[in-house]
């Protein structure tokens, strides 16, 4: 069982089933204060404390009974943000919005305050004039010191930030020498945020998680400075609803011989992610990796999509699919979803999920992509493979593999 470490009131929680021999690990958000860190931050203090049941996490099923992974008490929360509004008050408007319990948010108010202390300035652009490289190095420093700060084996970092608009390709992407150079001009900012951190990330030797589709570690260039460094990399965009049952449903038409004609949708959506994807430069991103998997699994279908801002909705995000089907003797069969959720409410666990699985990744040894982790994403990176019964059990065979590669000790040096 994983070693627990004491709370803010001092008291040592219970070991919970499921973990392990692992030490203290680090889960630095980037993005520490948005609804999706707050709520996976109060979830797992709640887990923690026996307040909750891990309902949604994968890595608690029991395929994954066999697997070495940390506990969720063997985590401690830290990260980056540019708000000032501590996890405390988000969490409260979380509750206004009718999204989290009030109980459980007071329960554990002291270990989200303990959270939040943890918590450093982020990038902010438009307030920062010193060079990029500058930048990255600081927030490198934050990670490095919070590793040694608190006595961890390791620091997974996850970039749970709002969507960005895409950037466009430029020299200095391509070859990681010209990116190093151009990041030391202040007067020209080469990388976006998302990407600054992913850099961050990379020098802090940490493993490194995007859960969005903003442009992170897709330029060749920081790819390349990731290989160098060896760590394990997972991403993009986190599979959390629509897209999840598209990845079930499309697969299960095409065993059945039929022919997806089109498939239409439409996402509403209130509260930052609908005033964020508003803007039509940050929302070309997020069609792009929604769409992509779509159009691999139907074998080019139209697949239109658009996405409203309606903020009256706040938390609440509500998907709509019409699907076209081409049947015997050329009949047409046609099937509508409506899917509602409180979309931070699916990707906390999935937050959880992948903290663990990346640890279990370092404590393997494990270098550059993770293609099993695409079961976690929209447009997973070092695959091809978007079948959602293909990645769960790559996911579970890749998870065992792992483990034991960890258990014998042919990890990372720090595990031997």
């Amino acid at each position: 069982m994983g070693t627990s470490a004491e709370d803010s009131t001092g008291v040592v929680p219970p070991a919970l089933p499921g973990a392990r021999a692992y030490s203290r690990t680090g889960m630095w958000l980037v993005g520490a204060r948005g609804s999706v860190a707050t709520t996976a931050t109060v979830g797992l203090a709640a887990i923690t404390a026996g307040l909750a049941k891990a309902t949604g996490c994968v890595t608690e099923q029991e395929r994954f009974g066999d697997v070495e992974l940390p506990g969720f008490a063997d985590f401690i929360v830290g990260g980056h943000d540019i708000s000032d509004v501590c996890m405390a008050k988000r969490a409260e408007a979380l509750v206004e919005s009718g999204m989290l319990p009030p109980h459980l948010v007071e329960a554990v108010r002291p270990q989200l305050l303990e959270a939040d202390q943890r918590v450093r300035p982020g990038y902010n652009p438009g307030q920062q004039l010193e060079p990029q490289a500058e930048v990255a190095r600081r927030l490198a420093q934050d990670i490095i010191d919070f590793k040694h700060a608190n006595g961890l084996d390791r620091v997974i970092v996850l970039d749970v930030a709002s969507t960005e608009a895409p950037v466009e390709a430029l020299p200095e992407f391509m070859d990681a020498d010209l990116l190093l150079a151009a990041l030391e001009d202040p007067a020209r900012p080469v990388l976006p945020p998302s990407s600054v951190s992913a850099y961050a990330a990379i020098l802090a030797g940490s493993p490194y998680v995007c859960f969005t589709p903003s442009t992170a570690l897709n330029l060749p260039a920081l790819r390349e400075l990731a290989g160098r460094n060896g760590i394990p990399t997972a991403g993009q965009d986190g599979k959390t609803g629509q897209t999840w049952l598209r990845s079930v449903l499309a697969p299960a038409f095409a065993a059945r011989g039929l022919r997806v004609l089109s498939w239409a949708g439409t996402n509403l959506l209130g509260g930052g992610d609908g005033a964020t994807l508003a803007d039509p430069l940050a929302v070309s991103g997020k069609l792009q990796s929604k769409n992509r998997g779509l159009q691999e699994l139907t074998g080019g279908a139209a697949t239109p999509l658009h996405i409203d801002n309606v903020q009256d909705l706040g938390e609440t995000k509500v998907a709509w699919d019409h699907i076209n089907v081409e049947g015997f003797l050329g009949s047409r069969l046609t099937l509508q979803t409506t899917w509602t959720a409180y979309d931070s409410m699916l990707a906390a666990p999935m937050v959880l999920d992948l903290s663990r699985l990346m640890a279990l990744a370092d404590a393997a040894g494990e270098k550059g992509h993770i293609a099993a982790l695409g079961f976690f994403f929209k447009d997973p990176w070092g695959s091809d493979d978007h079948a959602f019964a293909d990645q769960a059990r790559n996911l579970v065979e890749w998870a065992r593999t792992a483990s034991a590669k960890a258990a014998a000790g042919t990890g990372s040096p720090e595990q031997q």
